[in-house]
């Protein structure tokens, strides 16, 4: 009762003191978000499907259902959207793995959960099927693009090593042991992607969970 009080006597917000040219301003900012968000999804399902070199920025456009104009106005080149879709890409990753960490940073499962986790954002998510592509496409765009999988390999670690502590895990090489997990995600999801398109990409990562928990893990 005291909580519906205190929600009863609460101020009332200050009216808004935006003049007509801080509105349109607003409305500008937003819409231009919004088709920059556009163009770099219409990006993203090019690239995942077609690849870098094969794609011009009139594929990219017609896919957003915007004029070239548009897209440049956005994006210099095509090198530029590229890097703009891998730094999603790497969002994505995290976006995808963020709930998992909730759970015990201590426990084998919890490194599994971690894994299938993100094989299934290859699976569904066409910035984390056109990432993985452009990675290897990188000779291919001429910009600086981010060194491929290191936090993601430093995350791995860190959770291993903490399974190590708890007595959780026995291994005497953590950091050896994410990387041989990082090879087998990685590697699983590009046969996946050549063999069948991704489309079983979550049951052979849960093939390398499944070997992985018996050998090293002792879940409680």
């Amino acid at each position: 009762m005291e909580a519906m009080s205190n929600e009863r006597k609460a101020p009332l917000p200050p009216l808004s003191t935006a003049t007509p040219s801080d509105d349109t301003s607003h409305l500008k900012q937003e819409r231009a978000i919004h088709t920059r968000r556009t163009i770099l999804r219409a990006a993203a399902s090019v690239f995942a499907e077609s690849g870098f070199p094969a794609v011009t920025i009139k594929d990219v456009a017609d896919k957003a259902e915007l004029t070239k104009g548009a897209v440049y106005f956005h994006f210099a080149n095509k090198e530029a959207i590229a890097a703009a879709v891998a730094d999603e890409f790497y969002r994505r990753l995290n976006e995808i793995i963020a709930p998992v960490l909730e759970g015990d940073q201590s426990s084998p499962a919890t490194v599994a959960e971690v894994m299938t986790a993100v094989a299934g954002g290859f699976r569904d998510d066409d910035f984390i099927k056109a990432g993985s592509r452009l990675q290897i496409e990188r000779p291919y765009i001429k910009v600086e693009m981010p060194v491929p999988y290191v936090a993601f390999t430093d995350l791995l670690t860190e959770l291993l090593e903490n399974c190590r502590k708890a007595g959780t895990l026995e291994t005497a090489d953590p950091a050896a042991l994410a990387r041989v997990l990082r090879s087998a995600l990685f590697g699983a999801q590009h046969i996946s992607w050549v063999q069948a398109n991704r489309q079983d990409v979550v049951e052979r990562v849960q093939e390398i969970v499944d070997v992985f928990l018996p050998v090293y893990g002792q879940p409680g």
